[in-house]
């Protein structure tokens, strides 16, 4: 039986994705995850949802420490921003996620890789121009621009015809994607710009009318431009990043509304 290394995320799109790709192609599918700091709330259970759906096996890989010396600390440097604001906290970890997923597709000997992405974004440009870069043979599904699927509120509607379980309603439809440097949330009532965002969405910063009255002093110490300490204490590149992330939450730095 062929084989497709999919990537996985356990939202609503990739959920309904490891069901139509059985069904269209009769592929084994093997679930590919990449821990880039997304944290255990969506990591917990990954593993036995994928299965649940049909997957046959989880590869999940630590790309941390990756993500943020080898792409992170790097676009910082450059003074890499869209728009003057936007640090492309998505855009850096697509890149990676695509390398680990080649990796596991050769390691399992795989004859196509799938991804979520939709056919109107710059991600499946991410995602297939490292698949052509690294493994040229591998096919290439994209659901998203071959499917009959048209909206979110259709891809709600497959996955209840299907009973896949997924953490979007059709009233709260808009889609979370977190890692070591950022969150970011789109779709949905966010795509009126009338709308204002809801401070429940919010998991790494407060708002600046909640954010902490009493100044906070950080020390950085960088060696060849990129942070190694905090107030005097080395640490590890992923450990310095979460501390990081941390002590400007509180205090109301952080958020970009684009």
């Amino acid at each position: 039986m062929a084989k497709v290394v999919l990537a996985y995320s356990g939202g609503l799109d990739t959920s309904i994705i490891v069901k139509w790709l059985k069904e269209e192609y009769g592929y084994e599918i093997i679930a590919f995850a990449a821990d880039v700091g997304q944290g255990p709330d969506e990591l917990d259970g990954l593993e036995e949802k994928a299965l649940a759906t049909g997957a046959s096996k989880v590869i999940i890989l630590d790309l941390r420490r990756e993500f943020v010396e080898d792409f992170v600390f790097p676009m910082i440097q450059a003074g890499a921003l869209y728009e003057r604001k936007y640090m492309m906290g998505t855009a850096i970890a697509r890149p990676l996620i695509a390398k680990g997923m080649v990796q596991a597709a050769l390691a399992e000997g795989a004859d196509a890789v799938a991804h979520g992405a939709t056919g109107k974004g710059n991600d499946q440009v991410r995602f297939e121009l490292t698949v052509k870069a690294l493994a040229p043979r591998l096919k290439i599904i994209a659901p998203w621009r071959i499917w009959n699927i048209r909206s979110r509120s259709d891809a709600i509607a497959y996955a209840r015809a299907h009973k896949i379980p997924v953490p979007i309603t059709v009233e709260k439809p808009y889609s979370m994607d977190r890692n070591l440097l950022h969150i970011s949330y789109e779709g949905g009532i966010l795509e009126d710009p009338a709308n204002e965002p809801q401070e429940d969405m919010f998991r790494l910063s407060c708002s600046q009318q909640q954010a902490s009255v009493e100044p906070e002093e950080v020390e950085l110490s960088f060696i060849k431009g990129r942070p190694v300490a905090l107030d005097g204490v080395k640490l590890e590149s992923v450990m310095l990043l979460e501390k990081l992330n941390m002590l400007a939450g509180r205090h109301g730095v952080g958020r970009v509304d684009i």
